[in-house]
This record gives structure tokens, C-alpha cells and sequence, in this order.
């Protein structure tokens, strides 16, 4: 009985991993990103975002995802105004880029084999930055107070099927902690403030997806 209860048992384990084959994924896209807490105002920095996912379907239209990407985020701003401030002309530029590879975590349920949305999050790890204030007349201030190496986003995420297994992707995405906190002054150096700095980023993407089944509906007047 125990041999026949163990041959019941793999077997059903069998059928059941067979009925949820893993899918996978790659997509390519761009960000539109801004640091809000920087006094930089509006999705102007724009970056490119790559990766690859592995989708495990777990019931009826669920799937888990988890993805590695290479994310471009920032801030940008032209210049403002020509001002001389701290024995120097300064004009309100500022050029902030931050590349991370990240790893996102998502539950997603698919609608008609048509739309599919999902939420979860992600973790980031900063691979390099580059920080330029008024045109590099200033020292940036990351060479006082660094970036943090870790960011920690909240994702939302919206896909579109548009042809067979290509689905057109919009993901919005949010740092849950700060990564970073900066004191700012007036043109002149004087009255100071503290704002604590986050990631808010629009991304827009093509995703293929490979060994997805999916049901193709056709009219019949039958």
C-alpha cells in the first residue's frame, strides 16, 4: 500500500508540475523617470530598460513573475536662470542619471487572453550614478552625501496584447524608502531645509513571451 500510495502520489506531482510549464519573457523598452524631493519638476529624464523574466502559471489565469532588468533612472532639468551664488555663476541646471539592475516580483492575472495586470515589487541595486549640478560650476552633492546601493520599489503594471505572443507594457514604479536625503538653500546659501528623495518612474516596453498558449477567438456563424 505504501509503494502504491507513493506511485499515486509522483505521479500526481508529475501531471501537475507538466500543467504549469514555466513561460519565459524578454523585453526592451524606455523610462521616463523623476527624483521627487530634488526640486527638479516633471518625467524628463529618459532611460532604457532591458531584461528578461521567468513566469510560472499557478492557477486558472494567475502567474508569478520574476524578472532581472537593467534600469535607467534620473532626473533632469535645463537651465533656469544665470544667477551668481557661492562665489561662482550658477544657472539651475541639473543632470542626475542612475543605472540599476533590479529584480522585480509580480503577480499577474491575465483577462480574455487580451489584458493583464499585475502589482508587486522590486528590489534595485545601484550599479552607477552620475550627478551634475549648474553645468558642473558646483561640486554635486552625492560627493557629500552618497546615493543609497539599495532601492526598494512598489510596482503597478498594465499589459496589452497587440500580436500573438507580443504584449505592449506600461509600469509605474516607486521607491518605498528614500534613496537619499539632501539639505537645500536659497540662491544665496541661506535658510536651509531638509527633503528625503524617492524614484518615480513611467516605463513603456515590448514584452515576448515563448511557450504561452494562448486561445484565439474566432467568429462563427455556425
Amino acid at each position: 500500500m505504501k509503494y502504491i500510495f507513493l506511485i499515486v502520489l509522483l505521479t500526481s506531482l508529475s501531471n501537475s508540475l507538466h500543467s504549469q510549464q514555466f513561460k519565459g519573457a524578454v523585453m526592451g523598452g524606455m523610462n521616463i523617470s523623476q527624483v521627487d524631493g530634488d526640486e527638479v519638476y516633471g518625467y524628463k529624464r529618459v532611460g532604457g530598460h532591458f531584461g528578461l523574466a521567468a513566469i510560472l502559471p499557478v492557477k486558472n489565469k494567475w502567474d508569478i513573475t520574476l524578472e532581472t532588468i537593467f534600469n535607467q533612472k534620473g532626473a533632469y532639468e535645463g537651465v533656469q536662470y544665470q544667477d551668481s551664488a557661492f562665489g561662482t555663476l550658477i544657472n539651475g541646471k541639473y543632470d542626475l542619471r542612475l543605472n540599476y539592475v533590479e529584480i522585480p516580483l509580480l503577480a499577474h492575472y491575465t483577462d480574455r487572453d487580451l489584458f493583464t495586470v499585475g502589482a508587486g515589487f522590486s528590489y534595485g541595486r545601484l550599479v552607477s550614478f552620475k550627478e551634475v549640478e549648474h553645468d558642473g560650476a558646483i561640486p554635486p552633492y552625492s560627493d557629500t552625501v552618497a546615493f543609497s546601493k539599495n532601492d526598494y520599489n512598489v510596482l503597478v503594471d498594465l499589459q496589452v496584447r497587440v500580436w500573438k505572443r507580443l504584449k505592449f507594457n506600461i509600469r509605474y514604479s516607486y521607491s518605498m524608502v528614500p534613496i537619499r536625503e539632501r539639505t537645500f538653500y536659497n540662491r544665496y546659501g541661506e535658510d536651509p531645509y531638509e527633503r528625503k528623495q524617492y524614484n518615480n518612474m513611467l516605463t513603456f516596453r515590448l514584452v515576448y513571451v515563448f511557450n504561452e498558449q494562448f486561445v484565439r477567438k474566432v467568429n462563427s456563424d455556425q
